[in-house]
């Protein structure tokens, strides 16, 4: 990735996080990136281009932080575990603003835009990588599991920056054990 192009996806992450995805203009990029406007053009055909990116940059983050979980090669519950305690991190960051996926996908609602078609695509993929951790535990109930706590992620990231991101996190972990605890009645 040339400097230039690196600065601009850097500087329009960091904007669009902080501040909104509609809120931040290409001219506020470009200023604050320190390039010039041909230069965003040529790395990014638009506005929409440098959002994609900046999601795409953010999937890439949460697979890898997945696969890292997995490599170290612990019980699978321990990988479902580590991949909460990494939700449960980040939640409590001091500059933590929700989750960028579900914001932009607040701002971008029409289903066909290529920004919420980014959003559906990463979420698919979490979710069937989630549902097949939870199959790997052996459990007959790894799609509802995986639903479950994809939804406990959800209301915690939209949680973690309304109230006490500490006591967020102890509760989304006590979700995340209780799935891990639980057993079908089939089970019992």
């Amino acid at each position: 990735m040339s400097e230039a192009r690196e600065r601009l996806l850097s500087t329009a992450s960091r904007l669009f996080y902080a501040e909104g995805l509609h809120s931040v203009g290409v001219d506020r990029i470009i200023s604050t990136a320190g390039v010039t406007r041909a230069t965003l053009y040529r790395h990014f055909p638009g506005k929409d281009d440098l959002v994609v990116a900046y999601l795409t940059q953010a999937d890439e983050l949460v697979r890898a932080r997945l696969a890292a979980a997995r490599a170290e090669g612990a019980a699978i519950d321990d990988v479902i575990r580590a991949v909460a305690a990494g939700i449960a991190e980040t939640i409590q960051l001091p500059d933590f603003r929700g989750c960028a996926f579900l914001n932009a996908a607040a701002e971008y609602p029409d289903p066909a835009h290529p920004v919420h078609r980014a959003v559906v695509e990463h979420r698919d993929w979490f979710l069937a990588t989630v549902e097949e951790l939870f199959a790997e535990t052996g459990k007959p109930d790894a799609e509802p599991a995986a639903r479950h706590f994809v939804m406990l992620r959800d209301g915690a990231m939209a949680a973690g920056c309304l109230a006490d991101p500490t006591l967020v996190c102890e509760t989304f972990l006590r979700g995340v054990e209780g799935l891990l605890a639980y057993r079908s009645r089939d089970d019992r």
